[in-house]
């Protein structure tokens, strides 16, 4: 996929009081990754999931990274128990300063 499609994509975010997700709607297909609150400085991702018709647009990772940068606007720690949003943040370096 090219860059300028992924840049038309929106990542929308919803949150509640003991958690939250991000998400991708197209095509009629939603891909998310949803998280669990722990505490005030503390989010933990806790599943990642994007369906096939969505898969190999690198979208799941861009779920992750939003989730980091807000986490790391917000300077909050982030707890990555889903196995997917782990393996991105090992991925990338530049992203591991919000690893609890």
């Amino acid at each position: 996929m090219g860059w300028q499609a992924m840049a038309d994509m929106k990542i929308e975010h919803e949150e509640g009081p003991s958690g939250g997700r991000y998400f991708v709607r197209k095509d009629g297909h939603e891909a998310e990754m949803t998280y669990s609150k722990a505490g005030d400085g503390i989010i933990i991702i806790d599943h990642t999931g994007v369906p096939t018709a969505l898969g190999g647009q690198g979208i799941g990772q861009m779920l992750v990274q939003r989730g980091v940068e807000d986490a790391r606007a917000a300077g909050k720690k982030i707890v990555p128990l889903c196995p997917y949003a782990k393996a991105q943040i090992e991925k990338h370096p530049e992203w591991q300063d919000v690893l609890r």
